[in-house]
């Protein structure tokens, strides 16, 4: 069973509701349908119901049994615009500037997953990641331990001998381009806790990457590298990290042994942190490209999931986007 269908099973044990802002669009329509006929997750659709009944009807999509919510014609609309102005009044949100914020799929979306009213949102299909992650950061926030937003990306490759029988976990290769020593560090801890709870990483091992191993040249973004080894040592002392190394040297047995001996995560590490984004995204298109590997990805860091996707993507991109979702939520 490859890691995505561990991931489905796991949604489907414990079903949770995914809100979809883009609830007109092709692709978000059709992964609705095969969600809720999977049991997978229970999908939302926000959005004008006569469009999306039409869209539908197009694709050839039986919404029978899937919720279409209108923001401006909800039930819940004046709570949430409430509730919206009371989370921004501090910022110089008004009340009518905050029920103009609610009619807004998004900002609905977000709303919905604030008060409970569901476990998690998906969007990207036609928004970009700024769209989804201010308002999520404005109201949803971050988790109490944890100061950033960051990115995981679930690299499964083909050949098994190279991290958790075959799969990896990255970070960060979207969001932070420029990353403080502090921040690789919560973005470290962070991504252990993505691939315990997603991959079911029983002892992530985390290796904070560099051009350097363990001193092997000087400069100052290898000494950033090792200040984020340190500041994560002390915010999570029991998790097995370990740095600054190259990459060889962090996935290589042979070549962890001679650069970085005595290292408990050299030559086998499965959580792979970047110095900065060009790195991050560099380096997970290398591996889905050249080295052939299926790549997930999800957001980490907010007090409630939620994620975004490429505008390019897939019926199935979404499909597992939201069985992720799920799984974050269930934690």
């Amino acid at each position: 069973m490859s890691m995505i269908e561990r991931v489905i099973e796991k949604a489907k044990s414990d079903v949770r509701t995914i809100v979809f802002p883009e609830g007109n669009e092709k692709r978000t329509i059709l992964a609705a349908t095969r969600l809720m006929k999977e049991k997978i997750v229970i999908p939302v659709l926000l959005g004008d119901p006569d469009e999306i009944q039409k869209m539908a009807e197009q694709l050839g999509a039986d919404l029978t049994d899937i919720r279409i919510e209108n923001p401006a014609a909800s039930a819940a609309y004046a709570e949430y615009a409430k509730a919206l102005y009371e989370i921004r009044k501090n910022k110089g949100v008004t009340f009518d500037v905050a029920e103009n914020m609610t009619l807004d799929p998004m900002y609905y979306g977000i709303m919905m997953v604030k008060l409970g009213d569901a476990d998690g949102l998906v969007s990207g299909a036609v928004h970009t990641t700024g769209d989804m992650l201010r308002p999520a950061l404005q109201i949803i926030k971050t988790k109490p331990d944890m100061k950033i937003v960051s990115s995981s990306f679930l690299m499964d490759c083909p050949d098994k001998s190279l991290g958790e029988d075959g799969l990896l976990v990255y970070a960060d290769c979207v969001v932070m381009p420029c990353p403080t020593a502090e921040e690789l560090a919560y973005i470290a801890i962070a991504t252990a806790d993505t691939a315990k709870r997603l991959c079911g990483f029983k002892e992530p091992r985390v290796a904070m990457l560099s051009f350097s191993t363990k001193g092997s040249a000087k400069h100052e973004s290898v000494s950033k590298v090792r200040k984020a080894v340190e500041i994560a040592h002390n915010l999570a002392p029991d998790l097995l990290l370990d740095g600054e190394m190259q990459f060889d040297a962090a996935l290589v047995p042979e070549i962890g042994a001679a650069k970085a001996k005595g290292s408990p995560v050299a030559g086998r590490a499965n959580v792979l942190i970047f110095p900065d984004l060009q790195a991050g995204n560099i380096g997970y298109k290398i591996t889905q490209r050249i080295g052939r590997a299926e790549c997930f990805a999800v957001l980490q860091g907010l007090n409630k999931p939620c994620n975004d996707l490429s505008r390019g993507c897939s019926v199935d991109d979404i499909v597992h986007t939201a069985a992720m979702t799920a799984v974050q939520a269930q934690a």
